[in-house]
């Protein structure tokens, strides 16, 4: 069926996410050096992130408090309370700082406007997400916008059914092969993987080389290409 509606992810899709997150850890392991190896740090993190998922959802402020938590129990309760404030001004850093649009991202979205149905889908924070939306200057290029909790093939069908013709005339775009391209796939829709050079631990999943409508990008800029592609008659 002919591709009507575009979805894209966000984070690390359309701007820079993971580096700041990246960043952000290195100064939390700087912050405790002096009780826990930066892998063993990494790993206790990491453990709580995933612990909280359920709690506090994805983005900005579950990082932070699970880094609190970290720094409690890896300190045995005896963090210092400096070490605490630090870690949450890093937090409220992250928050201010400056959205970075990633190589062919405006030029594309321009370009496809026209001519698909186009459809924000992320997941996360919904204050910070729109923050980030409203900062990147994107917004008006999209037809709709769904901040979701969470990505699953279910989301997908509701969102491909209620702002577009059906699933199948849908393609998704994004750099999470769990996240966004798995369930998309899963949803009856194109998934077009174009991962970036940094991800996220829990987002990790294996690639669906054998999917039909799966295809993998180096850049958003070689999306238009693709759908000519497969446009083209069989």
């Amino acid at each position: 069926m002919k591709v009507t509606t575009l979805g894209f992810d966000a984070d690390d899709t359309l701007w820079e996410n993971e580096r700041f997150f990246k960043l952000t850890e290195e100064r939390f392991t700087e912050l405790l050096v002096d009780f826990a190896e930066p892998e063993h740090l990494h790993e206790r993190l990491l453990a709580a992130e995933r612990r909280n998922l359920k709690i506090y959802g994805f983005g900005i402020k579950g990082f932070t408090l699970s880094m609190v938590e970290t720094a409690i129990e890896v300190t045995e309760e005896r963090v210092p309370a400096h070490v605490i404030e630090q870690i949450l001004s890093a937090g409220r850093e992250m928050h201010a700082h400056p959205v970075e649009t990633l190589p062919y991202v405006r030029e594309t979205l321009e370009q496809l406007a026209p001519d698909y149905r186009m459809v924000l889908i992320t997941k996360g924070d919904l204050f910070d997400q729109e923050r980030k939306l409203a900062a990147s200057g994107l917004g008006e290029l999209f037809d709709a916008v769904e901040i979701v909790s969470d990505k699953m093939a279910a989301t997908y069908t509701r969102i491909f059914s209620e702002t577009g013709d059906d699933p199948a005339c849908a393609m998704m775009i994004g750099n999470s092969l769990k996240s966004d391209i798995v369930p998309a796939i899963e949803a009856g829709s194109w998934g077009v993987h174009i991962p970036h050079e940094l991800a996220w631990d829990l987002e990790h999943a294996d690639e669906p080389a054998e999917a039909e409508y799966f295809r993998k990008l180096k850049n958003v800029g070689e999306v238009p290409a693709l759908l000519r592609e497969i446009s083209q008659p069989a």
